[in-house]
């Protein structure tokens, strides 16, 4: 029995035109399901709490929708060792990227349906389950920004939530004040002034398709830290669409760590997201649980090699 997780609201209403496919799919394949519409990303959570307690055989927690929602749900599945699906019908789909999972919704079901179980690590930020990213400081105040926005609905019903995000970015760009902050990675400090952003990522990319952290991979034990700091706001500016690319990293305003915990203390309060969600203010105290999710995700992946831990400033 698959238990599908719809928010019917994700992608500007997209997931209720996916989800009309997807049932129709199901039917015709007879499959085995029970269906869960959430009011919300941030309802979600405790809804799927709920159903995975009434029965020990589910083959899998299937979300339609976007990371925010594949967010309210991680903590549920990881206490019920449920796998997760998804069918892609964000804004943005970083982690449906991540793990290869098609955009288009047959080849998502099928995959889903497919009972090839990956691993991945979640971070644990503040009490919070994340499995893309945790980002404090400008990044956070951008999707803040967008999140209220009139904007990202109409980039929404255009299939252009890498839009919506660059929108954002020009809106905080104007008002946004960076300072001083120290991060703590595997026990080492590291003090930086004129701090715009500190990312702690697992999974290489967020904000629909940003490659914030290039080499981040989700499986293999370590979170990715990416810095940007001490560059003008024209250089910040220029910065983004490098990041597009992955490119950024070898600027020398910015620095990337890598580790399996950090703390990031900004000395004026800043706000911070996990998965594109709010998980308050102030410092932030993050940590890699390796393995704690199985991910259903199509055959043709698998995790590469990559080297171990350490820490690389950009341009060296």
């Amino acid at each position: 029995m698959y238990l599908f997780v719809i928010n019917p609201r994700s992608g500007g209403g997209a997931g209720r035109k996916v989800w009309q496919r997807i049932e129709r799919m199901l039917k015709e394949r007879g499959a085995e399901y029970e269906a869960l519409l959430t009011g919300s990303a941030s309802s979600a959570g405790s809804d799927v709490m709920q159903a995975l307690s009434r029965w020990e055989r589910w083959s899998a927690c299937v979300v339609v929708g976007g990371d925010g929602t594949i967010h309210s749900v991680l903590e549920a599945l990881r206490t019920r060792g449920v796998s997760l699906g998804i069918i892609p019908a964000g804004s943005g789909n970083d982690t449906a990227r991540a793990f290869g999972i098609p955009l288009e919704a047959e080849a998502a079901l099928d995959a889903a349906l497919a009972g090839i179980r990956v691993p991945a690590d979640l971070l644990a930020a503040n009490g919070v389950y994340t499995l893309t990213a945790v980002a404090s400081g400008f990044d956070a105040q951008v999707a803040e920004n967008v999140n209220a926005s009139r904007y990202k609905r109409l980039c929404n019903a255009l299939h252009a939530g890498q839009l919506a995000y660059l929108i954002g970015i020009l809106h905080t760009l104007i008002t946004f004040k960076p300072c001083g902050a120290s991060v703590l990675c595997d026990g080492q400090e590291h003090r930086f002034e004129d701090v715009w952003l500190a990312a702690v990522c697992n999974l290489p990319s967020y904000g629909g398709g940003l490659l914030i952290a290039p080499q981040a991979r989700p499986d293999d034990g370590w979170l990715d830290v990416c810095v940007v700091h001490g560059c003008s706001r024209m250089q910040l500016l220029r910065l983004f669409p490098t990041v597009l690319k992955g490119s950024h990293v070898s600027l020398p305003f910015v620095t990337m760590l890598r580790g399996t915990s950090a703390a990031v203390h900004f000395d004026r309060e800043q706000p911070a997201i996990g998965d594109g969600e709010s998980i308050g203010r102030g410092a932030l105290a993050v940590r890699c649980e390796p393995g704690a999710l199985a991910v259903l995700a199509p055959p043709a992946r698998g995790p590469a090699p990559r080297e171990g831990a350490g820490s690389r400033a950009g341009g060296a």
